[in-house]
């Protein structure tokens, strides 16, 4: 993949993270502070957008979005592939338990 492709693909990204944020930001607001891992002003300025500068924005060669998942515990947690479909499912749970404690500590 050469430079122009990556430009070309973070653009796509950040204009489909801006539409999907936008739209569970109106649906949902609670929800979507957590699952996008964003605050309240942020979720003012995105959900306040037009369509002509949502495009503006994506245009940005800088990806807008994030992984929030920065230690070894979440990932582990996520990667895990145990035997049981019941094992990966407290695992995903219990990822899901530890990223709410950091949005709580965030917010």
């Amino acid at each position: 993949m050469n430079a122009d492709q990556i430009l070309t693909e973070i653009r796509e990204a950040n204009l489909s993270y801006l539409m999907l944020a936008q739209s569970l930001i109106r649906v949902d607001r609670e929800q979507a502070l957590f699952r996008l891992g964003i605050g309240e002003d942020a979720a003012t300025m995105i959900s306040g957008l037009t369509p002509a500068q949502i495009m503006k924005i994506a245009q940005t060669n800088t990806l807008l979005c994030r992984f929030r998942m920065d230690d070894d515990m979440v990932w582990g947690l996520l990667t895990n592939h145990g035997k049981s479909a019941a094992n990966d499912a407290t695992s995903r749970l219990h990822a899901s338990i530890l990223l709410a404690g950091r949005h709580q500590e965030a917010a």
